[in-house]
C-alpha cells in the first residue's frame, strides 16, 4: 500500500465519484505536498505552531516583541479553538499563550495578505477576551491581551518591522483609553532600523534569510527537527488530504449547484492557478468568489492548500 493510500485510510478519505484523471491529479498534489514537508521554513503555521510549543523559545520572541512588559513564564497552548457557539464565527489561534500574571499573548503567522489584517485582529481580540472573562466575573478582572501577527509582507506600507496598535481618544492628543489591548503587525520585509537587534535579526530570518544570531540558529535548528518528526509529517500529510478532499467536495458542490461552469472538463487546474494568483496579490477568499463567479468552497480549499504548503 502506498503512503497516499495510507493516509487516506488514517484520514477517512475515499475521494468517491471521482474520474480517473482527477485521482491523478490529487496523487500529483499529495506527492507535491509531500516533498514539500522537507522545504517547510518557519514561515508554515504548522511549523511554526510546532516549534514554538517550546516554551523557552517562545519566551524568548514573546520578551523580543514586547519588551516593556514582565513575566516569569509562559504557559503555551499551540493551535488553541475557542467556540462560543454553534451560530458564531470560532478561531483557531497559532499559538495561545498565558503568563504567570495572566496576560494573555496570541500569535499567528500570516504569509498570504488576504486584506483583512485589521478586522481579524479586532476579532481575535475580543474573541481571546472571551475566554479569558469567566460569567459573572467583573470587567476590571480582564487582563492585559496582546495579539500579534508576523508578516512577511509590509500591510501598512510605511517601512517598519513593527506597527503598534492601541485604543485612543480622537480628541484628545496623548490620551489613551487604557483598556489592555494591544495588537502588534510584524513585517518581516523592511529595512528600517526600528527594532531591537534580536527581533531584526529573527524578522530577517523570516524574510528567508540565514540564521546568523544565537536565538535563530535555535529556531532553524528546531524548524530541521520537526521536519524529521515523522509523527509530525504524518500529521501534517494527514492535514494536507484533508484539504485534498475538501477541495474536492467544494469543486463537486459548484458542479452540482451550477455555480462553477467547466469545472469538470478539466479547467479546474487552470482555476486554482488563477485563484492562487489573486490570493498571492492580496485578494479575498469573497471577492474573488464574486468576481469570478467562483464557488466560495473553491476558493477558501485552494487559500487552505496554499498555506499548508507555505
Amino acid at each position: 500500500m502506498s503512503e497516499f493510500e495510507q493516509i487516506a485510510n488514517e484520514a477517512g478519505v475515499k475521494f468517491e465519484g471521482l474520474s480517473d484523471e482527477r485521482i491523478k491529479r490529487v496523487k500529483d498534489e499529495y506527492n507535491t505536498g509531500s516533498a514539500e514537508w522537507e522545504k517547510l521554513r518557519i514561515t508554515s503555521d504548522y511549523i511554526f505552531c510546532k516549534v514554538m510549543q517550546d516554551e523557552s523559545l517562545l519566551e524568548e520572541l514573546v520578551r523580543m516583541i514586547l519588551p516593556d512588559i514582565s513575566f516569569d513564564s509562559l504557559e503555551v497552548v499551540a493551535q488553541k479553538s475557542i467556540e462560543i457557539g454553534m451560530d458564531i464565527h470560532g478561531v483557531r489561534f497559532d499559538i495561545f499563550a498565558r503568563s504567570n500574571d495572566g496576560t494573555v499573548i496570541t500569535i499567528e503567522m500570516q504569509v498570504v495578505d488576504q486584506r483583512n489584517i485589521p478586522k481579524r485582529l479586532r476579532y481575535y481580540s475580543s474573541m481571546s477576551d472571551s475566554d479569558m472573562l469567566d460569567k459573572g466575573v467583573l470587567y476590571s478582572k480582564l487582563k492585559d491581551n496582546y495579539v500579534i501577527i508576523i508578516c512577511p509582507f509590509d500591510f501598512y506600507e510605511q517601512g517598519l518591522h513593527k506597527y503598534t496598535f492601541t485604543n485612543r481618544c480622537h480628541e484628545v492628543e496623548g490620551l489613551e483609553m487604557d483598556d489592555g489591548s494591544t495588537k502588534i503587525v510584524l513585517n518581516a520585509n523592511s529595512t528600517a532600523d526600528d527594532v531591537n537587534g534580536p527581533l531584526r535579526e529573527f524578522l530577517d530570518y523570516v524574510a528567508g534569510k540565514p540564521a546568523n544570531d544565537e536565538y535563530t540558529k535555535k529556531v532553524d535548528a528546531a524548524v530541521y527537527k520537526a521536519r524529521q518528526n515523522k509523527e509530525w509529517r504524518r500529521e501534517y500529510m494527514t492535514l494536507f488530504m484533508r484539504d485534498l478532499e475538501n477541495r474536492e467536495l467544494g469543486i463537486e458542490q459548484g458542479i452540482e449547484q451550477g455555480i462553477e461552469q467547466g469545472i469538470e472538463q478539466g479547467k479546474s487546474q487552470r482555476d486554482k492557478e488563477k485563484i492562487e494568483v489573486m490570493l498571492k496579490k492580496g485578494r479575498s477568499p469573497e471577492e474573488i468568489a464574486d468576481f469570478c463567479d467562483y464557488p466560495l468552497e473553491l476558493v477558501q480549499s485552494v487559500q487552505d492548500s496554499l498555506l499548508v504548503t507555505q
